[in-house]
């Protein structure tokens, strides 16, 4: 939660640091005919980090590590964000970050824009550095707000500027609709009192279009590793372990749904299908069971056959996209294993899962 909270942060701090890196650019060019009209983020040189806290009292500093960022000689400014190459250190975090928390599956970028006058950094060329508070606009998770940050804007040489946030932003998780995806982050990971917001810090580095970068290194907040790092997209094939945790993690998603005592598929359902399609291609040596379940309203034999016709109905659909039989099969639970006690709405919702599970395919 914290870590995704940091996330919208770090996407603020970034906007605004498009924004001053734009009135650096564009005052720069005002005065030296051979600067370049655009510029560039430099994703090897520029640092992206959040921090959360959860159990009240233990900090994690994770970072993003995939960003890509213009800035336009009209003043215009973009930064994106790859939600899917979060980096906690730790594969099965990275994967409950992204399917819990961001939802990748159907939002996979988180967005900042800012749009800067020229004029309010006309001495930037002399003074090298200067620090401001700027307007942006973030987009995440499917919602919009206007924020603000405050930032440090350096001129490293005529063709690269530092754009570094003066302090850590915080950013409030219920802001973009993420509150209830901390229970599922607390649930999956055992823990309790993840904190809902974060604290984002950056130092992003841009390059002036045809120029030559300076070899300087960004005046990054740690030492951690910096630049672009492979997503799951680009990988050829996981390890058994890796598809065992990314089934189990898709399974509390909640993220596939049917119409009320049916068991036809939602168009909802789609973004979240699409991923374990790809999850399953990456597990060539595993077979995948697709679970049932349902809550306790109704007799128990009409809700295993639900839970079966559900299950299969999810089966099938996968099939259809490509998926081998030979690696999927379907089984419905009706309503054992429930997850949750059947005494509040909010509760049968739980029972009401599709779930997924491997094991070796027999040779």
């Amino acid at each position: 939660m914290f870590e995704v909270v940091a996330l919208w942060q770090k996407a603020r701090t970034r906007a605004a640091a498009f924004g001053f890196v734009v009135g650096t650019l564009l005052v720069f060019w005002s005065q030296a005919a051979s600067a370049a009209p655009n510029w560039t983020l430099d994703p090897s040189a520029s640092v992206f980090t959040y921090q959360s806290v959860k159990k009240n009292t233990i900090v994690e500093t994770n970072k993003i590590r995939n960003i890509t960022g213009s800035l336009s000689s009209a003043g215009d400014a973009k930064i994106s964000f790859d939600l899917n190459s979060v980096d906690t250190g730790v594969d099965l975090r990275n994967v409950r970050m992204r399917f819990l928390f961001f939802e990748t599956f159907t939002y996979p970028t988180a967005e900042v824009t800012a749009k800067v006058d020229p004029a309010a950094f006309a001495d930037l060329p002399t003074k090298r550095r200067v620090k401001t508070t700027l307007p942006f606009h973030l987009s995440l998770h499917g919602v919009s707000k206007d924020l603000e940050a405050s930032v440090v804007v350096t001129m490293i040489s005529d063709t690269q500027v530092s754009v570094a946030s003066e302090a850590p932003v915080a950013v409030h998780v219920e802001d973009f609709g993420l509150l209830p995806n901390i229970d599922k982050l607390q649930q999956a990971a055992n823990v309790t009192n993840i904190v809902p917001t974060a604290s984002v810090s950056f130092d992003f580095v841009f390059n002036a279009d045809g120029g030559k970068p300076a070899a300087v290194q960004a005046v990054a907040t740690s030492t951690a590793e910096v630049g672009p790092v492979t997503t799951d997209a680009a990988k050829a094939n996981f390890s058994d372990e890796e598809c065992l945790d990314r089934f189990a993690v898709l399974s509390r998603t909640g993220a596939i749904y049917f119409r009320q005592a049916s068991a036809r598929l939602d168009t909802k359902s789609r973004p979240l299908l699409a991923e374990v399609e790809g999850v399953v291609g990456k597990c060539p040596t595993l077979k995948v069971e697709v679970s049932g379940y349902t809550d306790s309203d109704g007799s128990p034999e009409a809700n295993k056959t639900l839970s079966e016709r559900r299950a299969q109905a999810v089966a099938d659909a996968l099939v259809a996209d490509g998926v081998p039989r030979t690696q999927i099969s379907s089984a419905g639970y009706g309503e054992d294993k429930p997850v949750a006690a059947n005494d509040t709405p909010k509760n049968k919702a739980l029972n009401r899962r599709i779930e997924f599970s491997a094991s070796k395919l027999a040779n």
